[in-house]
């Protein structure tokens, strides 16, 4: 069974569409990347996920159970959609007591959160001397205090500085490995890529990407830098290996053949046989992040344009 299954999941604001009959199986156990340019409607899905705001049409499931039915799945979620909102005068420990008493929680719980995001020690001083990072913790751990088989943050990393982005980058694959799925939502790929399992990847409220990041990077061609060992050899390098049947652009020192992972042997035989002797012969693969530009990159006034004029969060 999936953690959440969509099936032509749409919503629309009047005129605007947000998300477009968008269909996925995100698997249980991990950490699940939604992502996005700003505007894509990855936080329109999650609150649909959540039970915050309808489907215009189309189906989900989230562990198993139907997000139009008595939503008692959401009991086994915790989530943090946008800034977590705290008592400033009060302690981390204080904050977090209050949340598990509304909610019928052990206060066992709370121990025990605050030592998985790591603010033991400082979960007696007031949420408003905490910084941006240790806030953002500090709302991971209220998600965490149902003892959540799904876990979903929406933009978890946004405005942090990159050692709180690590932290948190760091958080989420402890989590994964507690057995829990962890939904995690972002605009920017490099943020989530190096703990990510699995992709969702929307583009203006379309599904341009569901999968392993795995299968995704196999997609990526790359390409191959060579430089001759003498100058002068350049012009013919060029030519030996566009006879070859290579796709090739000249650079500020050598040839770049382009969608050419995995062929350098071939490469450097063609260059032999021209009598041409290389002094660099290195392949690139495309990151990830590229990949993610790659699929994202349609033009956003032409976007806004088709769906009418508006945006979607």
């Amino acid at each position: 069974m999936g953690a959440v299954t969509t099936e032509s999941l749409t919503r629309r604001f009047g005129d605007v569409l947000a998300l477009d009959a968008v269909s996925v199986d995100v698997p249980a156990g991990g950490v699940v990347g939604l992502v996005g340019p700003n505007g894509s409607g990855k936080s329109t899905m999650i609150r649909m996920l959540l039970g915050l705001i309808r489907p215009t049409s189309g189906t989900a499931r989230v562990l198993g159970e139907p997000i139009d039915g008595d939503r008692a799945y959401l009991s086994r979620v915790g989530a943090l959609v946008e800034s977590p909102a705290f008592v400033p005068g009060l302690s981390a420990r204080a904050n977090l007591l209050s949340l598990a008493q509304l909610r019928g929680l052990p206060v066992a719980r709370v121990d025990a959160v605050l030592d998985t995001v790591g603010l033991t020690g400082r979960d007696r001083e007031p949420v408003k001397r905490f910084s941006l990072g240790m806030k953002q913790r500090l709302g991971i751990a209220a998600a965490l205090l149902p003892d959540p088989e799904l876990l979903v943050l929406d933009e978890p990393t946004n405005g942090l500085d990159p050692s709180g982005i690590v932290e948190i980058r760091t958080l989420l694959g402890a989590l994964a490995r507690e057995g829990r799925t962890v939904v995690v939502s972002s605009h920017l790929l490099a943020e989530i890529e190096a703990v990510c399992d699995h992709l969702v990847v929307i583009r203006f409220g379309e599904l341009v990407y569901s999968g392993p990041v795995a299968a995704l990077l196999e997609r990526t061609l790359g390409h191959v830098e060579v430089q001759p060992e003498h100058p002068a050899d350049l012009q013919a390098l060029l030519a030996a290996l566009t006879r070859a049947g290579h796709d090739v652009e000249p650079t500020a020192e050598g040839v770049r053949v382009r969608g050419a992972g995995g062929r350098a042997a071939a490469i450097n035989r063609d260059a032999a046989a021209a009598g041409i002797t290389l002094a660099e012969l290195r392949t690139v693969r495309e990151s990830l992040e590229q990949v993610f530009l790659d699929l994202t990159g349609r033009d956003e006034a032409a976007a806004a344009q088709a769906r009418r004029g508006g945006g979607a969060a």
